[in-house]
């Protein structure tokens, strides 16, 4: 297996962290599949189902290198808040499937990013 090394921003690493370990399946999908500059990472990855909207969400704002502002007004779509509250409830009904509860996890794990970046924003601004 070859290895590849980029450089890339601080930001950026700090961004792609969570799918690191996904990265040469991300990147192969896109290689495979053609994908233009102008594709997002969520219509390119669309197909994959262990990757949550919200998820793709977050990774297509943080791209766009938002601006302190951007963070501070930053929300999910309403589907993938309905999508969240469908889970919520399921779980609170103990009848979550094991991919629901992983889906579970991944909307607390953004829901804490989102929360930590936005009192990081406040403090530096």
């Amino acid at each position: 297996m070859a290895e590849l090394t980029i450089r890339i921003s601080d930001e950026l690493a700090e961004q792609l962290e969570p799918i690191r370990h996904r990265l040469p399946e991300l990147l192969s999908q896109l290689v495979g599949e053609g994908v233009s500059t102008s594709t997002s990472l969520a219509a390119a990855t669309a197909h994959l189902p262990e990757i949550p909207q919200a998820y793709l969400e977050v990774l297509d704002f943080l791209v766009t290198r938002p601006t302190p502002q951007d963070i501070l007004a930053f929300k999910v779509s309403s589907a993938a808040q309905n999508r969240l509250s469908s889970l919520l409830d399921k779980n609170r009904g103990g009848i979550l499937t094991e991919a629901e509860v992983a889906e579970l996890d991944v909307y607390e794990q953004l829901e804490h990013l989102m929360i930590l970046m936005k009192a990081r924003t406040e403090l530096s601004g």
